[in-house]
């Protein structure tokens, strides 16, 4: 078998395009945290905290005071912007919950598969209870004849 009969193998499985869909839906999810800590968590939080835009706090790194994130990005500043850490961070933990808890409940919903249990390829003798082939007319062990 060549690798690309491999490769068109491997892409047909449903699993597969299973994994895409959900990576698509996941990046879409994604953006929708983002934008719900960005304009609904963050506002209310920093107002909690002192009126602070969290999105704003920086550092920067060459020594001279900008007044806002927007004058250090127009200077070509380098600088660690540590509110847009923050919101990523909080937009990390709140996908990472979801995404727990999402799993979680599908692994309840799954249905389990039932056991197979594998036919019984013995058989107990009634006389002396030693083991012997399911097929067997006569116990070896005994004697005893076996009635199945």
């Amino acid at each position: 078998m060549g690798i690309l009969d491999e490769f068109k193998k491997f892409l047909i499985k449903g699993n597969v395009v299973d994994m895409a869909i959900g990576f698509i839906f996941g990046s879409a999810f994604a953006t929708v945290v983002k934008s719900i800590v960005s304009n609904i968590i963050m506002p209310p939080l920093g107002m909690l905290l002192g009126k602070v835009d969290f999105s704003s706090l920086f550092i920067a790194l060459d020594g001279k005071h900008y007044d806002s994130l927007e004058a250090v990005k127009k200077a070509g500043a380098p600088a660690i912007k540590i509110g847009l850490f923050i919101n990523d961070l909080i937009s990390f933990i709140i996908l990472g919950f979801i995404i727990f808890m999402f799993v979680r409940y599908y692994n309840k919903l799954k249905a389990k598969e039932p056991e197979v249990q594998p036919e019984p390829t013995t058989k107990k003798c009634t006389l002396c209870a030693m083991e012997v082939p399911i097929e067997a007319k006569k116990c070896p062990y005994c004697g005893e004849v076996l009635i199945s």
